[in-house]
């Protein structure tokens, strides 16, 4: 009996390897779109006009990122193995991946991001959040990941955001107290 895991995963993989263009651009969604949508956060954290801000919002996204991409998914993938599709069904994905599948390093790392940039602007959170959730979506119809890997890796991403998020708010209240004013959503 399969699992809710591999039901999902097959009926969104099972979409692939039917069409040279859905796979063209779902492997293109896969590979290079996180790096576009990694880029334009953190872009969007270089907009504030005043330095302290500025430098403020950099150090939330970056240690955000460190805390979920380069801490806890590291530790997560040395206790817990985790094959990929490709390697628990034997077949040859549509993009090149290694290593344990879960969580998800394109997600913690994505939503860590999008955490950032929503306490700061929820629009463009919100649009970052949608996209990043197509990666998500490409990377199970590319044979690379199982949804639960994407799902592990959006929460990680998100809580230690928000972790973040919390342990720098103060800063920026004493930024506001002091004339300037973030422009954030605490």
């Amino acid at each position: 009996m399969q699992s809710l895991n591999e039901i999902i995963f097959n009926a969104i993989y099972g979409l692939s390897h039917r069409s040279f263009l859905l796979d063209g651009f779902g492997a293109l969604l896969a590979r290079y779109f996180p790096y576009l949508i990694g880029a334009a956060g953190i872009a969007f954290l270089f907009l504030a006009k005043d330095s302290r801000v500025r430098l403020l919002q950099i150090f939330e996204g970056a240690l955000s990122v460190i805390l979920s991409r380069g801490i806890i998914t590291t530790v997560f993938r040395a206790f817990y193995h985790h094959p990929r599709p490709f390697d628990f069904y034997n077949f040859k994905s549509l993009i090149p991946e290694s290593g344990y599948s879960f969580p998800s390093g394109h997600m913690t790392f994505l939503f860590a991001l999008v955490a950032t940039v929503f306490f700061i602007n929820r629009r463009w959170g919100i649009y970052l959040g949608t996209a990043s959730f197509v990666v998500g979506i490409a990377r199970i119809f590319a044979g690379v990941h199982w949804p639960w890997d994407i799902l592990g890796g959006a929460v990680v991403g998100i809580l230690s955001g928000v972790v973040i998020h919390l342990l720098v708010a103060p800063y920026y209240r004493k930024l506001s107290e002091s004339g300037n004013e973030p422009n954030l959503q605490i």
